[in-house]
């Protein structure tokens, strides 16, 4: 019995979710005239956008999202008064936004982005008090930002970024009081940005400081934007701060060594990659990473970040790992991200990583790291990402690193270790790349072989120093003592 037939004999259907399903080419004609929700999101779809599912009156949810579909947004549209959510993302759909859209008197969320849609936003009569989320980004929509878009007051996402928008921003967007997410970037803006947007232009190049005001930000991504100044201190007493993306700018200068506590406490992504920074890695800074140490009891669900907002912009992060750029839509709230590669940082690895158990991915590459692999890294069991390729580490791979049973890339190579790479679990998945330009080392995968070692460090392995002895330079004669490395932390 194929899909059509058995939606018509569902005469009382409310909610039909079919997500990730390839059900056809075509959407099914027969549905529910009682259909409240509809989720055919990734199924496959290649048609024009179907007049006859915007006849449903009752519908409320309507995601169409990540599909094939084409052409103009039907006028029917206008006839559902119930619709709260339209969701239409990443299609080929085309032609004008129609203003009435904006107007539907129950609509809340609306995304509309990464399609073809050309034209202006026009100016709309009716200020709908209920739309809170309004995503158009990755267009082609040309001419200014409508006043009327600005005249929302229930509004706190807008995401018009990736256009071709021109002129100013109007002073309106200080009226809305409510707004907690604003995306205008990559566009043909000009002028200057109203004060209450952080007092920033191109040409200031620093982390607008009005942003310390922002108590409640959680989100702050300035990847990107020429940046030229040290790391504001400020940014760590935001108490809500979760995700921090200051990747591929200018910023230069040692990181501030600083015992406050509860600095960047609540921070699950922190990206400071491709930037000019250098010193050592200090050891209070990743001691602040409270929110990276403890599993908490919800810590197995799949939780987004803008979940907490019921709103339908998308945390975007761009993470580079072993020389990949891969991009995150919808970041999840476990999804503990830690990349400071492309700087000058030097010294060692500090060994207290290890206490940021919740940790997945960790980049520290292409810096001028020396030391030894810490062994406390053995802590981090959902590590999936290890890169702490082109630096200048020494020693041999630590056998402990083989528990990471979670690790799924892993990129040393480009330094300076030596002895035999550890056998077994995760390390038999590992191919040359991981290991190369490390002329001292022996052992599958490399071709040249380590005489009978059976892959279990030796203690010739350089020890390493903790990060209180690393921080006070204090230097020491020390006899090798091969010990087993216990995971824990004491509070």
């Amino acid at each position: 019995m194929g899909l059509d037939s058995g939606l018509k004999n569902l005469t009382q259907l409310r909610g039909l979710y079919l997500d990730s399903v390839n059900i056809s080419s075509t959407i099914p004609l027969n549905f529910s005239p009682y259909l409240t929700t509809l989720q055919l999101s990734g199924a496959d779809l290649r048609e024009a956008l179907p007049e006859r599912v915007f006849d449903l009156s009752n519908l409320e949810y309507l995601s169409l999202s990540s599909n094939s579909l084409t052409g103009a947004i039907p006028s029917n549209v206008s006839g559902l008064k119930n619709l709260k959510y339209l969701h239409l993302s990443s299609n080929y759909l085309n032609g004008t936004i129609p203003s009435w859209i904006f107007s539907l008197p129950s609509l809340s969320g609306l995304d509309l982005s990464n399609n073809s849609f050309s034209g202006k936003i026009h100016e709309f009569k009716f200020n709908s008090k209920t739309l809170y989320s309004v995503v158009l980004k990755q267009n082609q929509l040309q001419g200014p930002i409508p006043k009327s878009l600005l005249d929302l007051q229930g509004l706190y996402a807008l995401s018009i970024s990736q256009n071709n928008l021109s002129g100013q921003i109007a002073s309106a967007v200080c009226n809305l009081k409510t707004l907690t997410v604003i995306d205008l970037g990559s566009n043909h803006l000009n002028g200057t940005i109203p004060q209450c947007l952080g007092e920033m232009s191109e040409l200031q190049e620093k982390v607008p400081p009005s942003l310390i005001n922002c108590r409640y930000l959680e989100f702050l991504d300035l990847g990107n934007k020429e940046l030229n100044e040290t790391l504001p201190n400020w940014l760590g007493g935001l108490p809500y701060l979760r995700i921090l993306s200051l990747g591929s700018n200018k910023l230069h200068g040692p990181l501030k060594d600083s015992r406050r506590n509860n600095l960047f406490a609540q921070i699950r992504v922190i990206d400071l990659s491709s930037n000019g920074f250098s010193g050592k890695l200090p050891v209070s800074l990743f001691e602040n990473f409270q929110a990276m140490k403890i599993i908490g009891e919800n810590s197995e669900t799949r939780e987004y970040i803008d979940d907490y907002y019921s709103v339908y912009y998308t945390n975007t992060l761009i993470v580079t790992t072993k020389g990949w750029d891969r991009e995150f839509f919808h970041v999840l709230t476990t999804n503990i991200i830690i990349s400071f590669s492309r700087n000058r940082f030097e010294g060692y690895v500090p060994s207290i990583i290890g206490d940021l158990v919740r940790l997945r991915k960790l980049n520290l590459s292409h810096n001028g790291l020396e030391g030894v692999i810490p062994t406390s890294l053995q802590c981090l069991s959902v590590l999936e990402s290890l890169d702490l390729s082109s630096n200048k580490i020494g020693g041999e791979i630590p056998q402990q690193l083989v528990s990471l049973t979670f690790l799924v890339v892993l990129d040393l190579s480009h330094n300076h270790l030596v002895g035999c790479i550890p056998k077994g679990k995760q390390f038999d998945t590992f191919d040359n790349s991981s290991y190369q330009g490390n002329d001292g080392l022996c052992g599958l995968p490399l071709s040249k072989d380590c005489g009978g070692d059976d892959g279990v460090p030796q203690a010739t392995t350089p020890v390493e120093l903790d990060d209180e002895e690393e921080e006070k330079g204090d230097l020491f004669s020390w006899q090798a003592v091969l010990m087993g490395f216990g995971c824990g932390l004491v509070i």
